[in-house]
């Protein structure tokens, strides 16, 4: 009977308490969100947190309350939308009534601008006005969005990142932009020169093409000219080849200092006259396809700008940039040592036409861990990679075109991705080919330009710009993927005999 009671007394107890707390009156901080006490370190500071993408709802009430708005939800106003709307794949006049839109609405394509201020403004009313005119540019790209046969990248949608870049704009005598070389122009956004323009003639503009390394000299030329021809000042960089021979020089000359206390302590060797041998002759590279050293780049900054300067007698330059393009990895390389930690912060995703959503991911603007449709950007890729490299580089067989199809046609999403799995044991518990962890691996490989595929400028013909880098390699590639495939043969018999033949015999 006393351990009955006990427990009655218990339980009485935790129910008593429980409903004590829930009557208890809420104090006026009680009703306030977490973000907004004031109790921790970060209070008070700037939020830089990159905001590409939103759902529909968090969109929704981002922009209701830059706008300082109440809105009413109406009923019955419901709109279905098709699934069979995204395709992964387009066609080539999909292609063309893309394009078409592009040209037709490339005027629109703008990034907020900073509003009029003064120095004897409030703060507040400052802020106001750049919240409204922010609004209104989100409410400009969002109608711009509802036309057909438009895409737009996942535009930075955070107002503290745009004033960031107000700021680098305003403050920097040379606003450079940093572009993939395999794209440049998807990483190009030609209002950022327009709004530097605005802010002051004197500023110049220019673009630094980096990862040109990936780039053979032929089509680094046609690229070079294709600038000149449309009036671009752009230059050739690679961030990660100066950084390496950074790293080399620093490894050289660590070896050369314990070489020479070595020597010190031994006797003098006697000299000897050395043979001497010529010079190699190495390949004379044109001036607008050469790609510029650590110290060139950093002489064409100092003699680019020449009119009034923002701070007198310092030449101040801003780099600004899509993420994954090597903004982190040019600071360190300017600076010979790490200033930038690389890929610590997304870079600025500005508002720019794109064919599909697959494209995105493909070419690193959207994070590939985050995908959810695996199978459109790997598509992408088999349509750009040919069939005997992707055979090659994962060391896989991809099954041929059957009957009645294009013997040329690229190999599907699904049978790489098969193949692929198969060949690292990436299985589901059903043991089929776990498609989503494969894709992972083949689109980061795509990004880092292990499967390299470099775009064209307008007009000129995309195959024959391919040829200019793999064309030898192809027909290496082809003899070995031949080879491979005649002892394959060999190896596996023609014809297993099954469980029921076993049994029959």
């Amino acid at each position: 009977m006393g351990k009955k009671k006990a427990s009655d007394s218990l339980g009485k107890s935790i129910i008593k308490h429980r409903f004590k707390t829930t009557t208890k009156s809420r104090s006026k901080e009680a009703w306030l969100h977490s973000s907004e006490l004031d109790d921790g370190s970060d209070w008070n500071r700037i939020n830089l947190k990159s905001v590409t993408e939103q759902s529909n709802l968090d969109d929704f009430l981002a922009t209701a309350e830059l706008a300082g708005t109440e809105f009413q939800a109406e009923r019955l106003n419901v709109h279905f939308v098709s699934p069979q709307l995204q395709e992964g794949i387009l066609t080539k006049d999909q292609v063309q009534q893309i394009e078409i839109a592009h040209k037709d609405n490339r005027h629109l394509l703008r990034i907020p601008r900073r509003p009029a201020w003064s120095v004897e403004d409030a703060a507040e009313l400052v802020q106001k006005n750049e919240r409204e005119a922010f609004a209104l540019w989100r409410q400009q790209l969002g109608e711009l969005q509802e036309k057909e046969h438009i895409v737009l990248t996942p535009y930075e949608k955070n107002l503290e990142v745009w004033r960031q870049l107000w700021r680098v704009i305003e403050r920097s005598d040379i606003v450079v932009q940093i572009v993939d070389a395999r794209n440049p122009l998807l990483f190009r956004c030609e209002d950022v020169e327009t709004y530097a323009k605005e802010v002051s003639p004197h500023k110049m503009t220019m673009l630094l093409i980096n990862k040109a390394d990936l780039l053979t000299a032929s089509q680094r030329k046609k690229w070079a000219e294709y600038f000149q021809a449309n009036g671009i000042r752009a230059v050739f960089w690679s961030a990660a080849q100066e950084n390496h021979a950074l790293e080399l020089k620093a490894i050289q000359e660590a070896e050369s200092a314990d070489e020479e206390s070595e020597s010190s302590e031994e006797d003098p060797p006697q000299k000897e006259e050395a043979a001497a041998t010529p010079p190699k002759e190495e390949p004379v590279e044109d001036e607008k396809c050469k790609m510029l050293s650590r110290e060139e780049l950093i002489q064409l900054f100092q003699q680019l700008h020449q009119g009034p300067k923002v701070v007198e007698g310092v030449t101040a330059v801003g780099l600004v940039g899509f993420p994954n393009v090597g903004k982190s990895s040019t600071v360190n390389a300017l600076y010979q040592e790490k200033k930038a930690a690389v890929s610590s912060t997304p870079g600025l995703v500005f508002p720019t036409f794109v064919f599909s959503r697959a494209e995105l991911v493909v070419n690193g603007i959207l994070p590939i861990d985050e995908n959810r449709d695996h199978v459109a950007p790997v598509g992408l890729v088999c349509q750009r990679i040919p069939r005997v490299v992707l055979e090659e580089t994962y060391g896989i067989r991809l099954p041929l075109p059957q009957e009645g199809e294009d013997p040329h046609r690229p190999p599907s999403a699904l049978e790489l991705l098969d193949a692929y799995g198969c060949m690292r044991g990436f299985m589901t518990q059903r043991g089929q080919p776990d498609g989503p962890r494969g894709s992972r691996y083949i689109l980061k490989d795509y990004v880092q330009g292990k499967l390299l595929f470099c775009h064209p400028p307008p007009g000129v013909d995309e195959v024959e710009f391919q040829e200019d880098e793999t064309h030898d390699e192809l027909e290496e590639v082809t003899d070995n993927v031949k080879v491979g495939c005649v002892m394959a043969d060999k190896l596996v018999p023609r014809h297993i005999p099954t469980v029921l033949e076993h049994q029959h015999q």
